[in-house]
Formats: structure tokens, sequence, C-alpha cells
């Protein structure tokens, strides 16, 4: 009967052993690779100079007192909402050049457009940030130092950075937000709108993302700062030196960051009034799916599919630009 007992003993402790390392085991099991080229097809890039604006960088002061980059694109209007645009994944503040110019100039808003921590000419970290959250904190502090009194407060984002501005509303900041515009954006990896991968974008490393998924629900955070996911930046954007600072990686914690809560609607149901614009032939995305979805979780909603524009296409197009003057006015 002890012999029996003692072996009983052993296999719980053998199981529980299992159990405790079999995170640890996951996220040990899968790793960045090297020299990162996904297979197949990415998103396609309309243009790359994106390093190429008119405006200089400015830097701010985030709340530990880091040195952030943005740029700034100001109105005559005095009446004019502050409007901050956030850009996608891989991207920097060179991405809205074009789209915010003609904002600025067509006096419907007061633009600024910072590049994301972790982001941009010179990061402390390129691809990963202190803790999850961490960018809508950053975000609200740029806010509150900026607007003025009574001043209304526009977010703008593109991809993963409409994805950002869905996780803000539905955030501990979410009343600053008064209204939100998004483009083409990422509302979670199993949300009807996203496409696998992404298009070939995004290369997840799913072993250990689920590893840290589950070492996260038991409070164990050490590793957040480990990659989760490559970016399929196209050959042509990487070799070309005008497409500025891209990020081509992100660790656990920015990766959660920018992104809506898993929960679908979760964050969608907290959105103010919101105008939502996408091209009809998104490699990333099924621009025809953003309106079901989200109607189940907002009424307060606008949503254009514009024919002919791929992802990136969205961000520059005229009929883009001409839809949120028309919707600001």
């Amino acid at each position: 009967m002890k012999t029996i007992i003692r072996r009983v003993a052993k296999l719980t402790a053998a199981l529980v052993l299992l159990i405790a390392a079999g995170p640890f085991l996951l996220v040990a099991s899968d790793w960045p690779e090297q020299e990162f080229a996904a297979a197949g097809e990415t998103l396609v890039f309309h243009r790359t100079d994106l390093g190429a604006t008119s405006v200089e960088l400015e830097t701010w002061t985030a709340p530990d007192e880091s040195d952030l980059s943005l740029r700034r694109y100001s109105t005559e209007n005095p009446n004019a909402p502050l409007m901050v645009m956030v850009h996608g994944s891989g991207m920097h503040s060179g991405q809205f050049e074009q789209l915010a110019t003609t904002l600025a100039a067509e006096g419907v808003a007061d633009v600024l457009v910072p590049a994301l921590r972790g982001h941009g000419p010179s990061p402390d970290r390129r691809g990963d940030v202190d803790y999850v959250g961490q960018l809508e904190d950053d975000l609200a502090s740029l806010i509150e130092a900026e607007a003025g009194p009574g001043q209304e407060v526009i977010l703008l984002g593109h991809s993963s950075g409409g994805g950002l501005v869905v996780r803000f509303a539905g955030g501990v900041h979410g009343a600053m937000l008064d209204r939100a515009i998004l483009l083409a954006p990422y509302l979670g990896h199993d949300a009807p709108t996203t496409r696998p991968n992404a298009g070939g974008w995004a290369h997840p490393l799913l072993r250990r993302y689920i590893g840290l998924e589950i070492l996260n629900g038991y409070g164990v955070t050490a590793l957040n700062g480990l990659k989760v996911v490559q970016l399929n930046l196209p050959g042509a954007v990487r070799a070309d030196p005008e497409a500025g600072p891209m990020t081509d990686a992100y660790s656990y914690r920015l990766n959660t960051s920018y992104h809506p809560r898993p929960e679908l609607g979760a964050d969608i149901s907290s959105l103010p009034e919101t105008l939502l614009i996408a091209g009809a032939d998104d490699e990333a995305f099924v621009a025809d799916q953003y309106e079901p979805t989200m109607e189940n979780f907002t009424s307060l909603g606008t949503y254009h599919v514009l024919p002919d524009l791929q992802h990136m296409d969205v961000v520059d197009a005229h009929s883009t630009a001409a839809l949120i003057v028309d919707w600001l006015r």
C-alpha cells in the first residue's frame, strides 16, 4: 500500500512540475528568426518616402520623463478640435504627412502626430514599452498637455493605431475622447474583420505568445519584454533610407498595449461618435465586415468602404481626406 502511495505521490509531483513548467517550455520553444523574411506576400506600400515631411520633429516629455517625438500641423482656425493621429504597426509619425497637412490646411483640426513609444528615430528600446497600457498613458499625457480648455479631442488611428484608439476608448482615459476616426483598424486576431496573419504582414510567435499569456494569468510578467511578433516589411521599404526609422518586431507588452482587449466588443462598446474608412481591396482586413461586426456593440459609427484602395492606400487617398473633412464640419 505504501508503495502505491509513493508512486501516486511521485506521479502527482511530476504532473504538477510539468504543468508549472509548461508555459516556460512554450516560451522557450519559439524564437524570432534572426533574418526575418516571411514567406509569401505582404502589404503593398504605395510610397516608401515615409521620412519625407514638411515639418520638423519636436519632443515632448512623457509621464516617466522620457522624451518622445512628434510632428505638429497647426491650423489658423481657433475653434478647431485637437486631433492626435496614431500610426500603424511598424510605422512612425511620417506616415500621416499628406493627411495631416490636408486637414490642417482645411482648418478642420490642429493635428499632432506622435511616434509611439518604442518607435520613431531613437527609442530607448525599439519595439518595446515598460508595461502593458503605457501607450494609452502616453497618449493621455499628450492630450492633457496640448488640449485647450473646452477643446474637442479626436483620436485618429490607422491599422494597429486604430486598434489602439479602440483600446483607449475602453480604458481608464476613455472619457478624454470626444470623437474617433478609424482607418482600416485592427480589431483583434480572431475578429471577423482580420485576415490570417493580417495578409502576411504579421508573423506571430504563437507558442511563445500562448506561454506568456498563461504566465501573465498567474501574475508572472518578468518575460513580457520578449518578442512575440515580427512584421514583414517589404524589401524595398527596408532598403530605402527615405522610409525613415521603421520597427519590425514587438515585445509581448508593446503588442498587447497596441491592440483592443481580447474580448471582442469590450472596447468597441465604449467608442464615442466614430467615422470608419477602409479600402475595398484591403490585404490585411475584410473591409465589408467592419459595419456588421461593430454594430453589434455600438450605434455611433459611420462606415465607408472605398473602392480600389488597399490597406496602406487608405491613409493618403483624397477620398479619405474628403470624407474626414465633411464629417468634421
